[in-house]
């Protein structure tokens, strides 16, 4: 009964709260960054909510099951056409040549320039070295964060726009789309990395059992794309737990984090089962209502000592190093010809959002002991200012391009 009570008040604080703020602001913060935002809020007050039975046991597991489907439908969502064009607001559709070599610009610029400040400005710092891994890894680690795109939040932030913006938002998914792919298997990379030579080392029968587990999941998806293109309903609902649980189990056995399998589970789904699935209802109901007891849970896990004021400060530069870089690499190469400055700058508001995935690999990384505590939270506070300026950053250089 105890664990129930807590579960209620778990609910309470970091769902129906966030819940209510987010409709009485009229949504001008997303309904992702509250939760974190206040249990930022409440480690840096210390405040006692664990005399309330908070993080609750039931609130864990429910957050991290949510955590899970986002990670599955943003793999899912991969093969989702990410909307229409929009008559004579619309944008010329880029090569997919062009296409890929904006999304590399995209991420590999912020990623070199963030990773090369964060080795010689920000590692030095009291508090900022890993505990379990190299400078070098650490750095990365934290470059790969300051690059990265939130594929699910960008999803619901194109969806809010109005239809003369939509070609660029839709321009921007197709961006965040490689990005969020990358993030994943640079995670992948990073933790393969971090544990060297130990990571082949000792390897027994389930891990091999993991490989063939992925490779022969894949092999399903390719065959059922060209043979098995309409299943009934059915036979589509039964495959999606076993995909997740399958990629999950794999990648945790593997010795890399289970929001991996999760994703590439997603991905290698068949495209024509996937858009029969109700995949934006099931990721939204996931972020609203289940998901911000695992983001509230993430703030709190932030030592309340560590968010300083030099650490604010140090969250402020990433911000800026964040913003410039990803705005800069998307002027310098835009993914498609013909865009004015204004437009360039638009899409690169957008790209430089973080929300959740950040959230999510910032988490993996401190869990993992290959970013400090104090890096872990200013991360946090990185993702929150990203993507709470997504909107009127992106308003205030598309406003002329309505008109």
């Amino acid at each position: 009964m105890e664990k129930i009570i807590s579960l209620f008040a778990d609910f309470g604080v970091f769902v129906l709260f966030p819940w209510a703020v987010w409709h009485v602001t009229r949504k001008i913060l997303p309904i992702a960054v509250l939760p974190i935002l206040l249990g930022i809020l409440l480690a840096v007050w210390h405040v006692p909510v664990e005399h309330w039975g908070i993080p609750s046991v039931y609130g864990n597991d429910i957050g991290w099951v949510a955590v899970l489907v986002l990670a599955f439908t943003a793999g899912l969502e991969m093969w989702q056409h990410p909307g229409e064009e929009y008559g004579k607001n619309a944008i010329s559709t880029p090569t997919l040549g062009r296409l890929l070599g904006g999304a590399a610009v995209a991420l590999g610029g912020p990623f070199l320039i963030g990773s090369v400040i964060v080795y010689y400005f920000f590692l030095p710092l009291h508090g900022w070295q890993a505990p379990q891994v190299s400078p070098g890894i650490a750095a990365v680690s934290l470059g790969l964060c300051i690059a990265v795109s939130a594929l699910p939040v960008l999803i619901g932030v194109v969806r809010e726009l109005e239809p003369q913006h939509r070609s660029l938002g839709q321009l921007a998914l197709k961006l965040a789309v490689v990005d969020d792919a990358a993030l994943w298997i640079g995670l992948a990379i990073l933790q393969f990395a971090a544990r060297g030579a130990a990571a082949l080392h000792g390897w027994t029968g389930l891990e091999f059992l993991a490989v063939l587990l992925l490779v022969g999941l894949a092999v399903a998806g390719g065959w059922a794309s060209r043979h098995y293109k309409h299943p009934s309903l059915f036979v589509i609902w039964l495959a999606v737990p076993v995909y997740l649980a399958a990629g999950s189990w794999a990648s945790m056995q593997l010795g890399l984090h289970e929001l991996i399998g999760a994703y590439f589970a997603g991905a290698i789904m068949p495209p024509s089962w996937v858009r029969r699935l109700p995949v934006e209802k099931v990721g939204t109901f996931s972020l609203i209502w289940l998901a911000p007891m695992f983001f509230g849970h993430s703030g709190l896990k932030i030592d309340g000592d560590a968010l300083t004021w030099p650490s604010v400060v140090a969250s402020l530069a990433l911000v800026g190093i964040s913003i410039v870089t990803k705005m800069g690499a998307v002027y310098v190469f835009p993914p498609a010809s013909g865009l004015t400055q204004r437009q360039k700058l638009s899409v690169g508001a957008l790209l430089q959002c973080k929300g959740l995935m950040e959230i999510v690999a910032a988490t993996i990384l401190h869990g993992q002991g290959m970013i400090s505590e104090f890096a872990f939270a200013s991360l946090m506070v990185l993702a929150v200012i990203s993507t709470s300026l997504t909107g009127p950053m992106f308003r205030l250089f598309s406003g002329r391009v309505a008109r």
